[in-house]
Formats: structure tokens, C-alpha cells, sequence
């Protein structure tokens, strides 16, 4: 029986990328002027981000349930496989919790891990987990080697407008409005699951200059494992300009720069406009 990956469209994974790998993607669900959609499935990044735009309430999104978990674990064990289930951040959603109640009925269990991510840091580890299984790894060594390897992923994200952090309640109108005024660019990331304000510049250019140190920072990107640039929104001009601008972080390790779009789980909380950065530390 081979392992066979779990995973959520919080890791704005596409539908394609998944049946070409053979994952079983279970999409979230997002709600939208009081309609619900399934993320990656019922509404294109594009049309999520025109709505986002157009509306005047902040779009939420919705745990997956245990029951969403047993029907994808039944599938997998019916066409022979082992599930593995990887998850986003349990400090983000009840997402984890939820496969870990789905898990307990079932004999084997699954194993279940969080990622301690989401979006672009989740899709890194999915991808690495994958390349672990096809070199043959066995379920608990691979649940051993995720559990070790995930603190050592780094996920910068450099925001273009502070408005949905507030409208989220991340921060008040008062620090919108002044920010604003200011071109406040916050640099965001995640650590041990959970998203923190790194960095703060004034206009775009100080921001990327910004982005750049805080990547250099650490014991620098392990270009042997995935990694991967990514953007907010309907154009991907701004991430286009900082890799340009940023030339001297990749041309001498590597020739192929994979870009993400991230999605709704992610992108309702930091607007369009925004672009990151994911590795995995040396």
C-alpha cells in the first residue's frame, strides 16, 4: 500500500498540481457576501480577489469538518493507499483538530501532521513530504522527519495596504489611517504557526530592501529543498519588480524561481498587493 497524501486547499495547492501527484485535496469553504464557495473549486483566485475588492465585508472561511476528513480517508484506504494527512497551522484553524478526530476512527489510524503553516509554507512542506515518499520512506519515519524539518521554514510577506488587517481586527482604524499616510509596508511571517508582524517600511522600495534582509538574516535558503516566491491579487507586477530588484539572492543557486498565487484562506486577511517569500533554512 502506498502513502498517499492528505491535504487542505488552505495551501493554495491548485487542483491540477494535486491529481498530477495524486494528493486528495479537500478544498475549504469561503463565504462571500453570504454565499459560500469551495476554495480553489467553486471561485477562481481571480473572481475571489475582484470580490474581495468589490465588497464591503471581509470574506471568511470555514474549518474543515471531521466528516470532510473520513470520507477523504475512506476513499484513500478503498483504492488501496495509506493516508497521510498534512494540515495547516492548528494555531490558524480547527482544521488539525478535526483530522485528529477523523483519524481516531479508524484502525490502522492515519497519521496526521501540522504543518505549523499555510499557503506557500504549507504547499513547501506538502512538496517536500512528497519527494520524501517517493524516495521511500516509511509513515512513521516520514511522520518523524516533517515534525523536525518544519521549524526550519520561513515565510516572509511583504504587504501592500494595512485595510484588511483591519477590517479583521488585526489592527484599528486609527493605525490604518496613519499608516497609510505613512506608506507603512508591514513584513509579515510565521512563527511556530502563528502570524507575527517581523518588519515595518516606508514606500515599496524600503519594503523589498526590508524583505531581502530579513531572508538574509538566518543561515540562508537550502536551495535542495522546495521553495517558492508568491503574490496576492490580480497582477503579479510587484513581484515581478522585486525579483528584478532582488537578482542577487538566486542567479548564482539556482535557474527556476517557482511562483505561487495565494488564495482565499490567506489572501482575505492581507489584500491584494502583497508578495512573499518561502524556503527552508540551511
Amino acid at each position: 500500500m502506498a502513502l498517499r497524501l492528505i491535504i487542505d486547499s488552505a495551501s493554495d495547492i491548485t487542483v491540477n498540481e494535486a491529481n498530477e501527484h495524486g494528493w486528495t485535496l479537500i478544498p475549504l469553504t469561503v463565504t462571500i457576501g453570504g454565499t459560500e464557495y469551495r476554495d480553489g473549486v467553486d471561485i477562481t483566485p481571480d473572481r475571489f480577489y475582484d470580490m474581495l475588492v468589490e465588497s464591503d465585508d471581509l470574506p471568511h472561511t470555514s474549518q474543515l469538518t471531521p466528516a470532510d476528513y473520513e470520507k477523504a480517508i475512506e476513499e484513500v484506504i478503498a483504492a488501496g493507499d495509506t493516508p497521510f494527512i498534512i494540515t495547516l497551522s492548528s494555531k490558524l484553524s480547527g482544521t488539525y483538530q478535526s483530522a485528529c478526530i477523523a483519524a481516531e476512527s479508524f484502525d490502522p489510524k492515519p497519521i496526521v501532521v501540522d504543518s505549523l503553516s499555510a499557503a506557500l509554507g504549507e504547499a513547501v512542506f506538502i512538496r517536500y513530504a512528497d519527494s520524501l515518499i517517493h524516495d521511500g520512506i516509511e509513515a512513521e519515519e516520514l511522520e518523524k522527519t516533517l515534525n523536525e524539518v518544519r521549524h526550519k521554514i520561513r515565510i516572509l510577506a511583504l504587504l501592500d495596504t494595512l485595510e484588511y488587517l483591519r477590517k479583521g481586527g488585526r489592527i484599528s482604524a486609527a493605525v490604518e489611517f496613519a499608516g497609510s499616510l505613512l506608506q507603512i509596508k508591514p513584513v509579515i511571517g510565521v512563527d511556530e504557526g502563528e502570524v507575527v508582524m517581523v518588519g515595518k517600511a516606508r514606500g515599496s522600495k524600503k519594503g523589498n530592501n526590508l524583505l531581502n534582509e530579513l531572508i538574509n538574516k538566518g543561515n540562508g535558503i537550502d536551495f535542495s529543498k522546495p521553495y517558492s516566491l508568491a503574490y496576492t491579487g490580480n497582477s503579479r507586477g510587484y513581484l515581478d519588480k522585486y525579483v528584478e530588484d532582488s537578482r542577487s539572492l538566486w542567479e548564482s543557486e539556482t535557474s527556476e524561481l517557482p511562483v505561487m498565487r495565494i488564495g482565499a484562506t490567506i489572501g482575505t486577511h492581507i489584500g491584494p498587493g502583497a508578495i512573499g517569500v518561502v524556503f527552508f533554512e540551511k
